[in-house]
């Protein structure tokens, strides 16, 4: 079996893991966020798409996301107000971003000891907590 086809073989098995369907724009996009640990953005899947030829809209990339997004498969990086960011690694871990880059590093977990939280609202109880170091390079 071809590398191509066992990656594509494996994305079809995450879709199925987590009950989505598997169209062919999602196996599309799939392909290219779960060949590897990656952080894109929408616009960066969309042109890596077309780059290769797919006639893939633009809705369908953020609506897949969404999906992938609400099931698990991947994971939102909220950079700030303006920016998403697509993480293929759907496990809870922190990221230093680099304010000159834009570019992000996954953290370990196991790398970050939290020693307490702020009080959480009433009736309330904390589900994650996600870590973003922001660094610039000295000049």
């Amino acid at each position: 079996m071809s590398p191509g086809m066992s990656l594509r073989t494996d994305v079809e098995a995450t879709l199925r893991a987590h009950r989505v369907q598997a169209t062919p724009q999602r196996i599309e996009v799939g392909m290219l966020l779960l060949a590897g640990p990656c952080h894109v953005s929408a616009d960066q899947i969309l042109q890596s798409l077309r780059g290769s030829g797919s006639r893939i809209s633009k809705a369908t990339v953020y609506n897949t996301l969404k999906v992938f997004s609400r099931a698990g498969i991947i994971q939102e990086v909220a950079v700030d107000p303006s920016r998403l960011v697509y993480d293929s690694t759907a496990t809870r871990h922190h990221h230093f971003l680099d304010e000159d880059t834009g570019e992000l590093t996954d953290i370990d977990p196991a790398q970050v000891e939290l020693l307490r939280l702020p009080p959480l609202p009433e009736g309330t109880r904390a589900t994650s907590v996600e870590l973003i170091i922001r660094v610039r390079r000295r000049r």
